[in-house]
């Protein structure tokens, strides 16, 4: 089994993040889960502590601080990095190779040799944007791996592609980029 690295920018979609990193447990992998200041604006950290027993992060700063340098340490558990969900926003941050928060620090920390996995989640539309789709094109670009995001009835009542992949179709991508499938 694998150290599993769970970034999670904000989306309604993090519900499924929750899951996801509880699958994660379930299999054997330790998770540890790194999240946007947003994205603790929707769901405590304390979820993803409670369904994975390790601690969760979101700054390097003040109370959450839990290392000299969390970016670094958290970089060095990763066996393979999930970013899920991942928002237009961190995307965006990501392929430009921005630092500004925990989650991109350590990110940008992480070996370049280590498994990366992207799985996007946004309205249909946003998901179409030249811009988004430029980004995703640089990801890519860069090694990352992408679990694409899914048609189906969206949170704001769009139908479309946008959805955040099941839970168990990013099981089986970890599996798969840690050579156990």
């Amino acid at each position: 089994m694998g150290n599993v690295l769970l970034a999670s920018s904000a989306s309604v979609s993090i519900y499924k993040a929750c899951d996801l990193a509880s699958k994660l447990t379930q299999e054997g992998h330790t998770v540890r889960a790194v999240l946007t200041a947003n994205a603790a604006r929707l769901v405590s950290p304390q979820l993803f502590e409670a369904v994975t027993g390790q601690p969760a992060s979101v700054s390097e700063w003040g109370e959450d601080r839990r290392a000299a340098m969390d970016h670094i340490d958290l970089a060095r558990f990763a066996d393979v990095v999930v970013v899920a969900p991942c928002s237009a926003d961190l995307a965006a941050r990501l392929a430009h190779g921005m630092a500004d928060d925990l989650v991109t620090t350590t990110l940008l920390a992480t070996s370049p040799g280590t498994p990366r996995l992207v799985c996007p989640a946004m309205n249909p539309n946003m998901l179409q944007q030249p811009a988004v789709q430029r980004n995703f094109a640089q990801l890519r670009e860069d090694g990352w791996v992408f679990v694409d995001a899914e048609p189906g009835h969206m949170a704001c009542g769009d139908e479309g592609t946008g959805r955040l992949a099941e839970p168990s179709t990013i099981v089986a991508a970890v599996e798969s980029a840690l050579g156990k499938s």
